[in-house]
């Protein structure tokens, strides 16, 4: 058989973020007899352990806002040079994938993949201006272009999004389907009754998500339909910014931070309903796991339509008008809509994981194909 691909993915680190979780399901899901992933990150992660259980090699250099530019630009370049075993690298990290990218064109690595997981940037106005000028590499050093919908595709490549290959953000859809057993036992964990209106979000607490604005929905939900609960799994740089304002709220008691979990699956099942204000997306994960499960979705307007696996289960809002997401809640919970999912959907849309890992396999495999 001889030894499998190696293809090297560039991220800051393998944690519970969206882009990480498809890789991981990739991961799970692809041949790795013939193609084996190695990754390049800046700091520790969970799946850190995973991956090496997997046979894949997990290496480090320091984050750019740890060393500043020129250090990182020389860690980069010391790498690449260091490793000319990769001639395949596939960068996960957005306008920053410019510097990655830069830095492995001029260590002469063939195949260099960008790929597309936002539809915006993240920071002040220093950091994107930053992140706006390191895009500007992406085009000139990139040989392939991958995004997870067409929006992030013309974000991250404008004149050559057309030129981008669309990998479906996949799931194993098997592992979501509802149960009313998992449920019950859930929901006894949490110690909920079957009352208790739940709504759910899954996210990293940062900007993007806007959680602030989430409390503020949920605030007055509440004050009309008293028996809910907010739950909110994840953690991130304004976890704890969000903790104070339910407390000043007084929802410190209705809303439960669930922090970082690895059973997203189950959880899914105690929510009655997925709420996802984000400002700005790819094409989430989370959303195509919440439809999975069989859960009516109220999501902001600015979130791809791409995302709606047409199952009469995804509804959008105007951030602009927060009643409306109330009155839109209050809509759900009066339904109580029957929980079920048609499996052929997920594959018939091409968001079957072991689809997308065929998918990509093909992809590795014909550009190193070029190679011989």
């Amino acid at each position: 058989m001889g030894n499998p691909l190696r293809i090297l993915h560039v991220v800051v680190n393998m944690n519970r973020g969206g882009a990480e979780t498809l890789l991981m399901n990739l991961y799970r899901n692809i041949d790795r007899s013939k193609i084996q992933f190695d990754f390049l990150t800046c700091k520790e992660g969970v799946f850190d352990q995973e991956i090496i259980h997997k046979g894949g090699k997990v290496h480090r250099i320091p984050y750019i806002s740890d060393v500043g530019h020129f250090q990182y630009i020389k860690q980069l370049d010391t790498f690449f040079t260091n490793h000319l075993e990769y001639k395949i690298v596939h960068s996960h990290m957005d306008k920053m994938s410019g510097l990655v990218l830069r830095a492995a064109k001029k260590a002469g690595i063939p195949n260099r993949i960008s790929h597309s997981h936002n539809t915006q940037s993240e920071g002040g106005i220093s950091t994107r201006v930053y992140k706006w000028l390191s895009g500007k590499y992406i085009l000139p050093n990139a040989t392939d272009y991958i995004a997870c919908s067409n929006s992030a595709a013309q974000w991250l490549f404008n004149e050559k999004s057309t030129k981008a290959t669309i990998l479906k953000n996949g799931i194993e859809y098997e592992q979501f389907a509802y149960s009313p057993n998992i449920r019950k036992q859930l929901r006894k964990e949490l110690q909920l009754d079957e009352k208790t209106f739940v709504l759910g979000h899954v996210g990293r607490f940062c900007l993007q998500k806007n959680h602030s604005f989430l409390l503020d929905m949920f605030k007055r939900f509440n004050q009309l339909q008293g028996n809910t609960l907010l739950i909110l799994v994840g953690d991130g740089p304004l976890r704890e910014v969000i903790e104070n304002k339910a407390r000043e709220l007084r929802l410190d008691k209705k809303v439960k931070f669930m922090g970082i979990r690895s059973d997203i699956n189950r959880l899914l099942q105690a929510f009655d309903s997925f709420v996802f204000p984000s400002f700005h997306e790819g094409l989430p994960v989370t959303l195509i796991e919440a439809q999975a499960s069989g859960l009516p979705c109220l999501i902001s307007d600015r979130i791809s339509k791409e995302v709606d696996m047409g199952m009469n289960l995804v509804e959008y809002a105007s951030l602009s008008d927060l009643q409306d997401w109330v009155e839109k809640i209050r809509l759900i919970s009066s339904r109580q809509p029957v929980r079920y999912m048609k499996f052929n959907t997920f594959s018939e849309k091409g968001y079957d994981i072991k689809e997308s890992a065929n998918e990509i396999a093909g992809f590795y495999l014909n550009a190193a194909e070029g190679l011989i």
